[in-house]
């Protein structure tokens, strides 16, 4: 027997404002039925996960021990800027001199996630030596 992973739950403080940065973060739209003051609302993904977003009363403390890697479609650098300009914060960079590394960002609510290289910028990189 196994399980299937249906959906990412992100607790947090404003479901439908939270809901609508990961939108243009992913480029999917919030379930329409959802509206401004809903405690939870969802984000469906291709391949039939869903982000789901969850009111909950007590701030976020800490470190994220689950968190998302997202891997653009454009290059690392530049969706780290389009990201940041959307309200994303910096957490931590940690790119190398080679190209190789990713770029820890957080949502609005704090949550964090990372950045990593383009499947394109990957291809054009030399082999990490060990």
């Amino acid at each position: 027997m196994v399980s299937t992973v249906t959906n990412m739950t992100v607790d947090c403080a404003n479901a439908y404002q939270l809901a609508h940065f990961w939108s243009e973060v992913t480029g999917h739209r919030p379930d329409p039925e959802d509206e401004p003051g809903d405690d939870e609302t969802e984000i469906m993904l291709p391949g039939g996960l869903a982000l789901h977003f969850n009111e909950v009363p007590e701030p976020k403390a800490g470190k994220n021990r689950l968190h998302l890697c997202l891997r653009p479609d454009t290059s690392r650098d530049a969706e780290v800027e389009r990201l940041l300009a959307l309200g994303a914060s910096l957490v931590a960079d940690h790119r190398k001199p080679n190209g190789w590394g990713w770029v820890v960002l957080a949502d609005p609510e704090g949550n964090e996630f990372c950045i990593l290289l383009a499947e394109s910028e990957r291809a054009a990189l030399p082999p990490v030596s060990s």
